[in-house]
């Protein structure tokens, strides 16, 4: 039975105590060992599929639909594909062995890290748990879970499930608040995984650089959404309203604002109008497929956002449920000038909701212009059929992953690595590149015997003529 700590300092010593030992063991360095664990997971999952759904539907009403596709649908298929890959993704790979060294083989061997910590947020509380689990278990290591002490519901089910199918010192849960993730994050981890803001992920980084501690920070930023005059108005406006209502808004690469052509702000705001109406019919707060904020205070926060702001769509709110309208304000056209401490709070911090302010531009110079203001976003997001447009926004601006015509379905593709750059994330995860992730890469040589050559050993006063005309093929 996998035990559940809450925040004595010397429950959490004891536990990490025992991952090492469990580590020691070398039971998880067996590639048979990890999938006979990772199969017992999906059967195990499967079990917990309506329970699974029920808790986030209690934690912050997420409809059951975007548990499905958002959470478990994810978790799943991710989960069969490593226990698909795990095996030929651990085999050493042979790489060309360099000139110098003839003659030899090299090869790189995938070698767990060994204790890992995982704190996970609270936004998509079951698959941000899971994912990085998962792989982790599959690259050989032990792990340590935090699940986010917001979502008690779904906290409560992970817990089950993970104690179901893994051995104490394998994976241990320890729930809590953020003095228990701040005791954890004191203790020696082989690795650290986080997913959160910025501003707790430069706290995480802090405390990993006093061990020297490898991290992934999967963090957040101001994602931008550009549309230009070429884009078709009524399709856009469907797939953007889609990236933003779904989890409330509550996403790390949700769309954070729009930057629309002025020729095409008023048709796109007319067509976003629409397509919400669509979507959640004329009442929100009544439709079963939009979520809640997920605290009081991230409601007040939210709230305030809009104050003295123009609201062109939303704006309702009721504290009693946490629920906040999806919100669209026209803020006007943007002016690269203004610092960014001059702008309303709502362009200045990253939303995190269903706000959805509007900008239009003159310029494609204005638009990176504008984006530069920020730190590196984790996502940006361009509806256009303009080539020039979109090769400056490729190579022009430094972001996390993005697309074109869309939202948010970079996250959707396996073979992609997602993470960000500079502020919004450090590493990235998903498919293999998750395996590579909890894996340190062991780098080999194999120097033969049968031949030895006498050019690198001393005196070197007869060979330095050699070397200098020998280097012109290297």
């Amino acid at each position: 039975m996998t035990t559940s700590f809450q925040n004595s300092p010397n429950d959490l010593q004891a536990i990490s105590a025992r991952q090492r030992l469990f580590f020691n063991k070398g039971l998880t360095r067996d590639v048979h060992y990890r999938i006979q664990h990772l199969k017992r997971l999906k059967d195990v999952l499967l079990r917990y599929e309506e329970e699974i759904c029920d808790a986030l539907h209690r934690d912050f009403r997420k409809p059951a639909y975007e548990t499905e596709l958002s959470e478990f649908l994810i978790v799943l298929l991710e989960l069969k594909s490593l226990i698909k890959n795990c095996k030929s993704w651990a085999k050493p790979r042979y790489v060309l062995p360099s000139l110098v060294n003839f003659p030899s083989l090299s090869k790189i061997y995938k070698e767990p890290f060994g204790n890992v910590l995982i704190i996970a947020p609270w936004n998509y509380p079951f698959q941000l748990v899971m994912a990085p689990l998962m792989s982790a278990i599959a690259a050989g290591n032990t792990a340590v879970v935090k699940p986010s002490e917001l979502t008690p519901n779904t906290a409560s089910v992970l817990e089950k499930i993970i104690t179901e199918v893994f051995e104490p010192g394998y994976v241990d849960v320890v729930q809590g608040d953020a003095g228990v993730a701040k005791a954890l994050l004191n203790l020696k981890w082989d690795y650290l995984f986080f997913t959160g803001s910025s501003r707790v992920g430069k706290i995480v980084y802090e405390a990993a650089a006093k061990h020297l501690t490898p991290v992934t920070l999967e963090l957040g930023g101001k994602n931008p959404c550009i549309v230009d005059e070429t884009a078709p108005l009524e399709l856009s406006a469907k797939r953007i309203v889609w990236g933003k209502i779904v989890n409330a808004g509550q996403t790390c690469i949700a769309p954070d604002y729009l930057l629309v052509s002025e020729n095409s702000k008023d048709q796109l705001l007319a067509a976003l109008k629409t397509e919400l109406q669509r979507a959640l019919g004329p009442a929100p707060k009544e439709s079963p497929d939009y979520a809640r904020i997920i605290n009081q205070s991230n409601f007040e926060r939210l709230k305030s956002l809009i104050e003295d702001q123009q609201v062109v769509y939303g704006g309702d709110a009721d504290a009693s449920e946490n629920y906040l309208a999806p919100t669209i304000l026209d803020m006007g056209v943007l002016d690269p000038k203004i610092p960014l401490s001059e702008l309303p709070e709502v362009l200045q911090q990253e939303i995190f909701g269903p706000i959805l302010p509007v900008l239009s531009y003159k310029t494609h110079q204005d638009i990176q212009d504008w984006i530069e203001k920020y730190d590196k976003p984790l996502a940006v997001y361009l509806f256009s059929k303009n080539k020039a447009l979109k090769n400056k926004v490729l190579n022009e601006l430094s972001f996390g992953g993005g697309v074109i015509n869309d939202v948010v379905s970079q996250f959707l593709n396996p073979r992609l690595p997602f993470g960000g750059v500079g502020n919004s994330g450090l590493g990235a995860y998903h498919g293999r590149h998750s395996f590579d992730t909890f894996s340190h890469q062991k780098s080999m040589v194999y120097k033969a015997t049968w031949l030895d050559l006498n050019i690198r050993y001393a005196p070197y006063s007869k060979k330095l003529k050699f070397l200098k005309r020998f280097k012109k093929y290297f």
